[in-house]
C-alpha cells in the first residue's frame, strides 16, 4: 500500500473499533497520527480513556471489505489528509467545542462519502434542514419550497434523510436541479429508511450521502444522536422547519446553539402541537423566526447579536 492508503486504511479501523464521537481516541490520534495510533490501539497500549471508547475488536479484513465495499459504491472514505477535501473549516466549530469541554461534540476521524462532489465545496454556504417525521401538509410542503428557494439561490441544503420534515426539505433541493446533502446515522451502503432508498439513490448520484460509519453499519440510537451533531456542525447555520416538543430534530436544534452557529424556526399554527417545537425556541429566544427562503438568507448576513462568532460571516 502507498503512504496515503496506509493513513486510510488505518483511519478506517480507528472509525471501525471507536464508534464516533470518541473524544479521546481524537486527541490521541491527533497526538500520535492515525497510523501509530492504530497500532498501539491493536496492541491495547494507549490510556484508559481510548480503551474505554474502543467497542469491537477489528480485523484488517474488516477494514478491506469497508474499503473495497466504498469502491464498489463509487464512495470513498475522506480523510483529515484529504487537503482538497476534507472541511476544515466547517469542522472547527466541532473541534473548539470538544477542546472546551463538551465532550460529545468531538470532530469526526474520518468521512464516508458517497457522490460526485467534493465535501468541502458543498460545506460553503450549507444549511440544515430538519424537522418532524410525522410532519403535516403544512410543514411538509413549506419544507420542499424553502428548501426549493434555497438552492435555487446557491444554498446547499443540508439534512438527515429521515421520514418527512427531512425527505420534503432533500427532495425540495433536488427539485430546482441543485445538490443536496444527507448526513446518515448508519453506513452509506445502507438504504435507510428503506421507504427513501430511491431518494437516497438519488441524492448519491447528484448529492452527497455522508457519514462516519461503515457503509454497511445498520443505525442505532447513538448514531442517531452522533449524526445530529455532524449536521449541525458542518453546516452554517440550523432551520427547524415543523417539530413536536419530543422531536429528535431539536438534538440538532439545541446543537447548533451549543456550537454558536445561528439558529431558525419556522413558525406554524397556533392551534398545531406539530409545531409545538419550534415555538419554544422562539419564545425561549434560542431561534429567530423565518418564514421564507430570503428571511433566511437575510438571517445568515444579520445572525442576531448572541449568533455573530466570525464564522457566521457571509460574504
Amino acid at each position: 500500500m502507498s503512504d496515503s492508503d496506509v493513513v486510510r486504511h488505518a483511519r478506517a479501523y480507528l472509525l471501525r473499533a471507536a464508534p464516533p464521537p470518541a473524544p479521546a481516541m481524537v486527541r490521541f490520534v491527533a497526538e500520535h497520527g492515525p497510523v501509530v495510533a492504530a497500532e498501539r490501539v491493536q496492541a491495547r497500549q494507549c490510556p484508559l480513556a481510548v480503551l474505554e471508547e474502543i467497542a469491537f475488536e477489528v480485523p484488517d479484513s474488516q477494514v478491506d471489505r469497508d474499503l473495497a465495499e466504498a469502491d464498489r459504491l463509487g464512495a470513498r472514505l475522506v480523510i483529515p489528509e484529504d487537503v482538497h477535501e476534507w472541511p476544515i473549516a466547517a469542522i472547527n466549530s466541532l473541534a473548539a467545542a470538544s477542546a472546551g469541554g463538551i465532550r460529545r461534540f468531538a470532530p469526526p476521524m474520518g468521512l464516508w462519502v458517497r457522490g460526485p462532489h467534493r465535501l468541502v465545496d458543498l460545506t460553503r454556504q450549507a444549511i440544515a434542514m430538519v424537522g418532524t417525521r410525522t410532519p403535516t401538509h403544512y410543514g411538509r410542503t413549506l419544507g420542499s419550497e424553502v428548501a426549493y428557494q434555497l438552492a435555487k439561490r446557491g444554498v446547499r441544503v443540508w439534512s438527515g434523510a429521515a421520514l418527512g420534515i427531512d425527505g420534503a426539505c432533500h427532495t425540495g433541493a433536488l427539485s430546482a436541479g441543485e445538490p443536496t446533502v444527507a448526513v446518515l446515522p448508519c453506513g452509506i451502503g445502507r438504504p435507510y429508511p428503506a421507504a427513501h432508498a430511491d431518494l437516497l439513490a438519488r441524492i448519491a448520484e447528484e448529492g452527497l450521502l455522508v457519514s462516519e460509519y461503515a457503509p454497511s453499519s445498520l443505525p442505532s440510537r447513538p448514531t442517531f444522536l452522533s449524526r445530529n451533531r455532524l449536521l449541525a456542525g458542518l453546516c452554517e447555520a440550523t432551520v427547524v422547519v415543523e417539530a413536536l416538543l419530543r422531536s429528535g430534530s431539536l438534538s440538532t436544534a439545541t446543537t447548533a446553539a451549543r456550537l454558536d452557529k445561528t439558529l431558525m424556526a419556522i413558525p406554524g399554527p397556533v392551534t398545531s402541537h406539530y409545531s409545538d417545537g419550534c415555538h419554544m425556541l422562539i419564545r425561549n429566544g434560542d431561534a429567530v423566526l423565518v418564514s421564507s427562503a430570503d428571511e433566511i438568507l437575510t438571517t445568515l448576513k444579520s445572525p442576531p447579536p448572541w449568533r455573530r462568532g466570525p464564522e457566521h460571516r457571509v460574504p
